[in-house]
């Protein structure tokens, strides 16, 4: 007898004519991972997905009937770690001189965002930013914070230019922030200056939305203050 899921012919015109079923669909690679990622959540407790487990879970899950494919989620794992180890390699802020600048900045590698802050001794927002600086540097260590005296990295460069931040990626400058007015003055909070790091790129922070008090905030407050109502 000839087999009706063969795909011949004979057999589509059997199908059409309702004499023998429609051949089942074949199943995807995509659907047999999908059905293998379920299968598993049911037998983990903490009812991850194979790309949250981490190595000591996929290593106990090695001896199932699926190993080989557990095999390769965990290499591709290994993988993933060891890439974000490797970009894990800051955490502090850098000071660096005009001859580091090629090296620290124009090849920092590829993927890495780079913020350098062009700075000088005793004015007071560059202090300030120094130390949002070293705080965000320990919070994104995949970011590399870089810091330069202004006329020690560019020979002449004015001060009033000053604080000056500029952000690369992969070498590239992708924008620069340069003089007091543009870094909302004296009373700068890290939260603002994370804010405004995450518009141009550089960390992905949670900060979604200007942290700024506005200005009719302020004037409540003002008011409230001096109790002039």
């Amino acid at each position: 007898m000839q087999n009706p899921n063969e795909d011949t012919e004979w057999n589509d015109i059997l199908r059409q004519k309702g004499i023998i079923p429609q051949k089942e669909k074949e199943i995807t690679e995509e659907q047999i991972v999908s059905i293998l990622e379920e299968t598993i959540e049911k037998k983990t407790d903490s009812g991850k997905n194979l790309s949250e487990l981490n190595l000591d879970e996929l290593d106990e899950l090695e001896d199932s009937e699926d190993e080989a494919i557990l095999l390769e989620y965990r290499q591709k794992r290994i993988a993933e770690i060891r890439a974000l180890v490797e970009r894990k390699k800051f955490g502090t802020v850098l000071e660096i001189s005009a001859q580091d600048y090629v090296t620290e900045i124009n090849k920092a590698g590829e993927g890495i965002w780079v913020i350098l802050h062009l700075y000088k001794q005793g004015i007071p927002l560059c202090a300030l930013i120094n130390e949002h600086m070293r705080c965000l540097a320990a919070k994104y260590p995949t970011v590399k914070f870089v810091k330069s005296i202004s006329t020690t990295c560019i020979p002449n460069y004015p001060d009033k230019n000053l604080p000056t931040i500029f952000v690369y990626f992969e070498g590239e400058l992708k924008s620069q922030t340069v003089g007091p007015l543009e870094f909302r003055g004296p009373n700068l909070t890290q939260d603002e200056f994370e804010y405004l790091l995450g518009k141009a790129g550089a960390v992905e922070t949670d900060i979604k939305e200007d942290p700024r008090p506005k200005i009719k905030d302020k004037l409540f407050t003002d008011l409230a203050d001096t109790n002039d109502w």
